[in-house]
Parts: structure tokens; C-alpha cells; sequence
């Protein structure tokens, strides 16, 4: 298990202001809309999430990665769980021909409005009991999705993101925090957050799953 921080870049290229997070809206109401994982959260005001998640192709870097580095070629199958509207299993498919690919989020409007080509790829459905059988795809990816779930079902997650790849072809990210003023930013920024640890806890707790592929994470610097 290797950890490998392949979303930092991106994520240190957006400038954040995060005490204003906190002063300029009420947080909990935010954080309650947030959770609904609808139209707000996507599309909405900035406060309660994206602020407009439109394609963009921030995401083709990353998808080039994740091919050279778990040698992805035509045939193969790809699963992204948590893959929201879609956008990283699109660069997928322009980047390696006759790509299988398959997405999975517990967000109806983000599957509903999701990229065109992909959609009729992806579902509705939650990482805590993922609908495909053993040892379906060569690669799982699952980017931002395991600390929005409670500790008993991150514990439930990831055998199950383990039981739907083959190998150890897998690559795990979420945010998480180094230092006391990390964890205070990623305190302030969140909005979706229900399990808050560190590199070495959520090590050990992919460990106790028997997960045996990459992980990584993204620091609120």
C-alpha cells in the first residue's frame, strides 16, 4: 500500500479563504444543504458546495496518471465510485480506446446531469454496498468520497471498493490533515465531512480492511 498524492497540485492551484467560510453564512445550514448532494451542492451558491461544476478538462492530468501508472489499455474496465458527474471516466475514454468504464454516486442530480457520453454508464447507488460482482475492473478509483462516511461505513466501503478490482489496481484520496492548522483549515472549508483523520489513522484503517492498493490525500495548506 503506497500512499501518492496525485490530487494535491490541483487542489493547491485554487486560492481558498477559509475563515470566510465560517463568518460569511451560517455553516451548519450550509453544511446541511450540502448533504443532500442536490442541485445546490453541484450547481448551486458557493456556500453550499461547488458553486457550478461544469466540465472544464481539469481532470485529463489526472486520468493520464492513473493510466500510465496502472497500465490501462484498450479493453480494460475502469469503476469510479463516487464519480459524480461523471468527468474523470469521460478523460478516461478519450485517452484509452474501448475503455470499459462504470461510475457509481449517491447523488441523483449528479448522475441525471452528468457528462452525456458517460451517463448511461453510471448509477445511483453507495460505496457501502457497490452492485458489481467480485474482481470486476482492472482499476477502482474512489477521489473525496470515504470521509463523507461515517467510521462504521468507511469499515464497510473499502472491502468493498477491495472486493470489485482485481490486483491491487486501486487508488483512494481524501482530504485530511498534517499539522493543527490543517486540520483547523479543513475544519473551516468542509462541508460534507464525517470522519476527520490523519494519514497514519486512515493507513491503519485501510490496513484492518485488507486494502491492498494506493492511497492518497489532499492537505488544507
Amino acid at each position: 500500500m503506497t500512499e501518492i498524492n496525485l490530487l494535491q497540485p490541483m487542489h493547491a492551484s485554487t486560492r481558498r479563504d477559509y475563515v470566510q467560510r465560517v463568518v460569511e453564512h451560517d455553516k451548519a445550514e450550509s453544511a446541511t444543504v450540502a448533504r443532500q448532494w442536490g442541485r445546490d451542492y453541484w450547481d448551486g451558491d458557493r456556500r453550499y458546495g461547488y458553486g457550478g461544476y461544469r466540465y472544464d478538462g481539469r481532470w485529463r492530468p489526472l486520468a493520464q496518471t492513473l493510466i500510465d501508472r496502472y497500465g490501462i489499455k484498450p479493453g480494460m474496465s475502469v469503476l469510479d465510485v463516487g464519480c459524480g458527474k461523471g468527468y474523470l471516466l469521460y478523460e478516461f475514454t478519450q485517452l484509452v480506446p474501448d475503455l470499459r468504464i462504470a461510475g457509481i454516486d449517491i447523488s441523483e442530480y449528479g448522475i441525471a446531469n452528468a457528462k452525456e457520453e458517460v451517463r448511461p454508464h453510471l448509477k445511483v447507488g453507495s460505496a457501502v454496498e457497490l452492485p458489481y460482482p467480485d474482481h470486476s475492473f482492472d482499476l477502482v478509483v474512489s477521489l473525496g468520497v470515504l470521509h463523507n462516511l461515517p467510521l462504521e461505513d468507511v469499515f464497510r466501503a473499502v472491502p468493498e471498493i477491495e472486493r470489485v478490482g482485481r490486483g491491487i489496481s486501486k487508488y483512494l484520496m481524501v482530504e485530511s490533515f498534517r499539522n493543527e492548522r490543517e486540520k483547523a483549515n479543513l475544519l473551516y472549508w468542509q462541508l460534507t465531512c464525517l470522519s476527520f483523520h490523519g494519514p497514519q489513522t486512515w493507513a491503519w484503517i485501510y490496513d484492518k480492511c485488507g486494502y491492498r492498493g494506493d492511497h492518497g490525500f489532499i492537505f488544507f495548506e
